[in-house]
């Protein structure tokens, strides 16, 4: 079994108050999880950003077949209302 690699970053002195700041706000035991969480978070509003981008490509995409079908079928909307 290969043991768990080590790794070490380096952050400036107002960065790691930040970090150290977030850790008891957070609730963390260490600076690593507060690392990792802003990592999770990072990855999940990036993926967010992506899938709405997505649906505002399909939308555009779509936008003017579905006004023109709606006006054609506008009539229809009151037929048989007194």
């Amino acid at each position: 079994m290969k043991a768990a690699p080590k790794s070490s970053i380096t952050l400036p002195a107002d960065e790691i108050r930040l970090v150290q700041s977030l850790k008891l706000r957070l609730k963390l035991k260490s600076n690593v999880e507060v690392v990792r969480c802003g990592l999770r978070l990072l990855d999940e509003t990036t993926e967010r950003g992506a899938l709405r981008e997505a649906y505002r490509a399909a939308s555009n995409a779509t936008r003017a077949e579905v006004t023109r079908e709606l006006e054609e079928l506008d009539h229809l909307s009151a037929e048989g209302l007194d």
